[in-house]
């Protein structure tokens, strides 16, 4: 459905190092990112699978990063266990707590999740949905 999800950054030094320690627990990994003529950028996938990528880019007009209000990122977790340990991975690399890893069954049965903000204040969520079976065919 998509192709890829894009958050600005002041520092992208700084926010890659975040990215790299919420996004490897889950099992996603850097890859290169070709320059095209943009700002810098770093950006992660599922090896194996061209698409969807996530990015994290110093803004193309040059002005300062800021997060959307309202706006937030949620990334899917194999398990409650890799939550937990993108969560305090993310908090270790500089992010804050913005809802502690846990049973939110008010979002549905098996479901477990996490919220940080990333060090620009990006919001991100990390979620195991044991409450999402396949679609029939």
């Amino acid at each position: 459905m998509f192709s890829h999800v894009t958050v600005g950054c002041r520092d992208l030094e700084r926010a890659a190092a975040f990215y790299d320690a919420v996004l490897s627990p889950i099992g996603l990994r850097r890859r290169a990112v070709a320059p095209d003529g943009g700002p810098a950028g770093a950006g992660w996938v599922v090896p194996g699978q061209a698409l969807p990528r996530f990015y994290v880019y110093l803004p193309f007009d040059g002005a300062p990063a800021s997060a959307g209000n309202g706006a937030m990122v949620a990334f899917a977790a194999g398990s409650p266990a890799a939550v937990d340990a993108a969560y305090e991975a993310g908090l270790a690399a500089g992010g804050t707590d913005e809802g502690r890893p846990g049973p939110r069954p008010h979002y549905g049965d098996g479901y477990y999740g996490a919220y940080l903000r990333d060090p620009d204040g990006n919001k991100v969520h990390v979620v195991h949905r044991g409450d999402i079976r396949p679609e029939p065919g």
